[in-house]
């Protein structure tokens, strides 16, 4: 299977999972950065580092030892959840602090790896596939903002610019998934990209600035912008954030088993938890970010149909050498943003669909199956459309309950415990 893609073809691939995590990777640094009050020349570094530490992070989770990764074709880059509680630990307790708290959540997901891996039993179907439709569907959101420009404050969302261009990548990705044949049809989204980045161009939607104010070559640095200081609240904020995405990744890592035909035992979670644990360790000691098993890539392995995991060993390739040299790293910026929306509003959709798939083989005629789907499902995308529900909570619920994915996972493992426990007491 691994061998059936050639390395030209699998660079390609790679190179259409780099394009698509981008935008939401970079989003992180920018966000923290405006937030902590970084300097262009800090921003820059910051933006550098980032990029190569996800390369990093990919390789660590994508290729399986004996202790460490799962070994599916997964992208890790940034977890979005980190950019208001960094951000907020940054802006109060120093940037110092920021880095150490990441050092802990780190140290946190390592040390219960084993721990959290021995809760398999407790995501049957009915399970993962309410918790992987939701992954899906609270990203559309994001898809559709992004297709009307990025920032709904702005002047010009929703313009006739960004709609036109973003619906022509939308439309070229779907032709070509229709009529495309091989590995044409495999790269629809990267042509989709490209076709929708080259009309933006010819209507004047790209500016080059960026890329020619980029320096040419940058090496990753230890403690770049200080050592870290450890304090114990906001380690236990990070702490919290942690379980959120280790949940989030569960859901992610029983999509990709489910696509490749693998059924995941208790040490391949284990081993995916620790490279995430890992990764995050190392965001800390390189003044970058928590990292975490990216959602938006399950789209592209389904929609591209290749489920191999070279693809994915060229993007970590691809993004350490993004990290090394910032010029080149910067001509992925020009992908103007309504052109990622059109994309990711295909790729969104997939992964949604793909837990309506796994939920085809759950038997809805119990109406316990279909109260533990239907009520689990409606608490995580009602909390996502209104995450503020939970807000008069304490600060550390809040954190952890205003993510539908979590509250999806929450209810969903509690209802299923509890009309299991019913079941065996009725055979009882």
């Amino acid at each position: 299977m691994e061998s059936s893609t050639s390395n030209g073809q699998a660079a390609v691939l790679g190179l259409q999972h780099l394009l698509t995590m981008y935008s939401g990777d970079v989003m992180v640094p920018l966000l923290i950065g405006a937030i902590v009050h970084f300097t262009a020349t800090q921003m820059a570094l910051l933006i550098s580092m980032d990029l190569f530490m996800c390369g990093i992070a990919t390789l660590l989770q994508v290729h399986r030892t004996r202790l460490v990764g799962i070994g599916l074709p997964v992208v890790l880059g940034c977890a979005v959840q980190v950019i208001t509680p960094l951000g907020t630990i940054g802006k109060t307790l120093g940037i110092t602090t920021m880095y150490g708290a990441i050092i802990v959540s780190g140290l946190f997901v390592l040390l219960v790896s084993g721990v959290f891996s021995k809760l398999r039993n407790l995501f049957p179907p009915v399970v993962t596939g309410s918790l992987i439709i939701v992954i899906g569907f609270t990203l559309m959101p994001v898809a559709i903002t992004d297709l009307g420009g990025g920032t709904v404050s702005a002047h010009d969302f929703g313009s006739l610019n960004n709609l036109l261009v973003g619906g022509f990548t939308l439309a070229v990705i779907i032709g070509i998934n229709v009529w495309g044949r091989g590995f044409i049809k495999s790269i629809a989204i990267l042509i989709g990209l490209v076709a929708g980045t080259a009309l933006a161009g010819a209507m004047g939607m790209i500016k080059l600035s960026t890329v020619s104010q980029s320096g040419w070559f940058r090496f990753p640095q230890p403690f770049m912008f200080g050592v870290p200081h450890f304090e114990w609240s906001s380690s236990v904020t990070m702490i919290l954030i942690a379980l959120t995405t280790m949940i989030e990744s569960t859901g992610v890592f029983f999509a990709l088993g489910d696509m490749t035909n693998r059924n995941l035992t208790g040490d391949d979670l284990k081993r995916g938890y620790r490279a995430e644990g890992i990764a995050q360790i190392l965001g800390g000691i390189f003044n970058t970010f928590p990292y975490s098993t990216f959602s938006e890539n399950v789209g592209v392995v389904q929609f591209s149909g290749v489920k191999t995991r070279k693809p994915i060993y060229f993007a970590g390739l691809f993004l350490l050498i993004l990290g090394l040299l910032p010029k080149v790293g910067a001509l992925a910026t020009v992908v103007p943003t309504p052109v990622l929306g059109g994309a990711m509003l295909v790729m969104f959709g997939t992964v949604g669909l793909q837990g309506v798939r796994i939920l085809k083989t759950v038997d809805f005629d119990d109406s316990r199956n279909l109260i533990v789907a239907a009520v689990s499902i409606g608490a995580g995308l009602g909390v996502s459309s209104v995450p503020t529900i939970f807000q008069a909570l304490p600060s550390e619920l809040y954190l952890i309950l205003g993510n539908g994915v979590v509250v999806t996972s929450i209810v969903a493992v509690v209802l299923n415990l509890v009309f299991k426990f019913e079941r065996q007491s009725n055979v009882n």
